[in-house]
């Protein structure tokens, strides 16, 4: 619900369990608050002028605002508040000032769609209105529209910013945030990730400093090392307890969210595309609209707010036909046979992998051109009939007669040096004129801001999906940019050449996705390198690491699970010793791990004993059975194995009825605690019935007492499944 004060002058923002207000003042758009539902009313009291300069010059002759201490919606460099900007201007005349003053606003039912990006979107009957505020510099002729959805149900705001230039000569935009927040102190936490390949979404937690912590990347890909989500919390906040706040990215390029501690212990949180190696050209007229921010608060805890967050993105963002649905168990091929394959060794793998109740096998890379390593035909999107003789039609059949699908990989934001692609079009990749072009895993970038690369992808994807024969779509990203430049594009909007790129992406998989609508496609960028809600809005999953180890995959999946839901995250069993770390983990411990997400295999069934394949016989009508509660249910992390030498979790069906829990011993200490899992999200007054033993207990008990958890070696684990009786 969104109200204005007029007598005030004071917008409130109201969500099911939030307020978010803001007022206007002598002609600036001011921060109020943001936090615990509050009563409809004149809030001004909640700003008082303190009259600190410390240095920074006050407006109007020493009588007007100092704006270096204003908590300001959306400010702006140049005019004296000298924090980090939301907005970065340079006029015609060189300067980089702008001076945004409220101008007018509108309240409306509903979401306006953001044109080529990807966002939030609403449904019939849902209860959104949207809030957009207009500034004006009055001199630059600079407009900036501030656009506010807030989703009542789900208890987020969406942000972003439409930079319009209004005057007669070009401007430059400089930086444009989508989101700004000031805060009237800096008494918080900051939950962080970081990472690389192979382990990404590590976490943080240290309280906010004076100056500026940045999560970022210049990498033109959300990345391995930081993902575009920040946390903010109370010094003594937990799961189940105290004030949250979250910001979440939906982009998948070069990103920026910080929070910066001033000289007056308030702080500020910013979030939108990185502004490094940025701009953008804003000839009369023209605007410009950045990406969307999406703001969640909670006063009831961590869990509260992941559980915010996960809804409104399965319900939300997510579309399509796998939208909040159980996702086929499959096998993938790579750690099955690598490049080593021919039809007659993938006819094995299919029909050992059908006969154990997978329902999907996807052959990964080395399908197309002459690709016998990565250092070749990357671009070249045709059958290698060396390998394949028979096309894809020999192994379809061969599955479909065996009820089992066919999924491949894709990696087609990439061209390999030696490439029919490239001798062809060397002028298609990213590059500058004159410069070295850099490789990364023998690879070059294509150049997605040029329409007839696009055009080029869409019709060598969509010759393949035309067949009728493809189910899934593993969509991989192998390398980051580098020479970032087009000459395509004049010199004085090279700064463009990346966002212009995802603009170019965004418009090649919406076109995938309406016109191939019963495709599964998965997100890939070297495992986790791109895993971000701009992703998820075109792919409902992603593949969450290229670490497919166990142990490893639980550091990453807890982090993973702050902000993004159980059903994003692919999961797999792999192989024991396994293919990056060579830890021998049981079976058990593999599955109870993979458990977690869109589910399955990383092996060879062929080379399996005959105990194994019971096992994924087992697995796999397990996770058919169940694993709808991965997709929808509520998701409570009982152990922090950051801090603790275990991990366990457990997830709740939205009628409570169901409850998976899963427990690993990371570390063995000799003659240990008694160790008991208490669960949480299940209805205490009902009575549970353990499916894999038989075993009934009463809600009260299982969030009483809990669960005793009898593990006394490493790197194995406990599973419940609880069903309601």
């Amino acid at each position: 619900m969104i109200t204005y004060n007029e007598n005030a002058g004071q917008f409130q923002l109201d969500t099911k369990s939030s307020s978010y207000v803001m007022q206007v003042r002598e002609g600036f758009l001011l921060h109020l608050y943001w936090g615990e539902k509050l009563d409809t009313g004149d809030h001004s009291y909640m700003r008082w002028e303190q009259g600190r300069a410390a240095f920074s010059p006050r407006l109007e002759n020493c009588e007007g605002f100092i704006l270096d201490d204003l908590p300001l919606e959306y400010p702006c460099f140049g005019r004296g508040d000298l924090r980090s900007p939301a907005l970065e201007v340079i006029n015609p005349d060189g300067s980089n000032i702008c001076d945004l003053r409220y101008a007018s606003h509108t309240i409306t039912e509903g979401k306006p769609v953001l044109p080529g990006l990807p966002a939030f979107y609403t449904e019939d009957g849902d209860s959104v209105q949207t809030l957009v505020i207009t500034l004006r510099d009055e001199i630059s002729k600079i407009e900036c529209e501030l656009y506010y959805t807030v989703y009542d149900a789900y208890g987020i705001i969406a942000r972003r910013a439409v930079i319009r230039n209004a005057g007669e000569n070009t401007r430059f935009i400089k930086a444009a945030a989508s989101a700004c927040v000031d805060f009237d102190n800096m008494d918080f936490d900051i939950i962080s990730n970081y990472g690389t390949h192979a382990r990404e979404r590590m976490t943080e937690r240290f309280p906010m400093n004076h100056g500026k912590f940045e999560l970022a990347s210049r990498r033109g890909a959300s990345g391995h090392v930081h993902n575009p989500f920040m946390i903010m919390t109370s010094h003594n906040a937990d799961e189940d307890h105290g004030d949250v706040y979250g910001v979440l990215l939906v982009y998948s390029g070069s990103h920026s969210i910080s929070a910066e501690g001033t000289q007056f212990n308030a702080a500020r949180m910013l979030a939108g595309i990185n502004p490094d190696g940025f701009s953008w050209k804003l000839e009369s007229g023209e605007e410009f609209s950045t990406p969307e921010a999406v703001l969640c608060h909670t006063n009831e805890g961590i869990t509260k707010l992941s559980h915010m967050f996960h809804a409104a993105i399965n319900d939300r963002l997510i579309r399509g036909k796998y939208k909040n649905s159980r996702r086929p168990v499959l096998l993938n091929s790579w750690e099955a046979c690598y490049f080593s394959f021919d039809e007659s060794r993938l006819l094995k793998i299919g029909k050992c992998a059908a006969d154990l109740g997978i329902e999907l096998l996807v052959i990964d890379d080395g399908w197309f051109g002459k690709r016998d390593s990565d250092n070749c035909s990357l671009g070249d999107w045709v059958i290698d009939r060396r390998k394949l003789p028979n096309g894809l039609d020999k192994i379809y059949n061969l599955l479909k007669e065996n009820d089992c699908t066919l999924g491949i990989w894709f990696e087609p934001e990439m061209v390999s040096p030696d490439s029919d692609l490239y001798r062809a079009h060397p002028d298609w990749c990213l590059h500058i004129e004159n410069r070295p072009r850099s490789e990364g895993r023998h690879q070059l970038m294509l150049n997605l801001s040029r329409p007839e690369v696009c055009d080029y992808l869409y019709d060598s994807i969509a010759a393949v999906l035309k067949t009728g024969m493809i189910a899934y779509v593993k969509w991989d990203f192998n390398r980051n940019m580098a020479e970032v430049g087009s000459e395509a594009l004049p010199y004085d909007r090279q700064g463009e050449v990346s966002h212009r790129y995802y603009i170019g992406l965004y418009s090649l998989l919406e076109r995938l996705v309406t016109d191939f609508p019963d495709v599964l496609f998965e997100s890939c960028s070297g495992g986790g390198g791109r895993f971000d809600a701009g992703m998820l809005y075109y792919m409902p999953q992603t593949w969450t690491s290229d670490n497919s180890d166990a142990i490893e995959r639980l550091k990453i999946q807890y982090g993973t699970s702050l902000v993004y839901p159980m059903s994003a995250m692919s999961a797999h069993v792999s192989a024991s010793p396994n293919h990056q770390t060579a830890h021998v983990t049981d079976f058990e411990t593999r599955f109870t791990v993979a458990f977690t997400g869109s589910f399955g295999y990383e092996l060879d069934p062929t080379s399996l004993s005959d105990e194994d394949k019971e096992m994924v016989v087992k697995t796999s009508e397990l996770y058919k059975k169940y694993g709808h509660v991965m997709v929808t249910g509520d998701y409570y992390r009982l152990r922090n194995n950051y801090e603790e030498d275990c991990a366990a979790w457990c997830t709740v069906s939205p009628d409570k009825s169901v409850c998976v829990a899963g427990y690993v011993n990371t570390h063995v200490r000799m003659y240990d605690r008694n160790e008991r899992l208490k669960l949480k999200g299940i209805d205490k007054n009902a009575v549970y019935r353990d499916v894999l033993n038989g075993n009934t207990y009463s809600g009260a008990q299982l969030s009483g007492f809990g669960l005793p958890v009898h593990i006394t070696l490493e790197y194995r684990s406990a599973m419940w499944i609880l069903e309601k009786i």
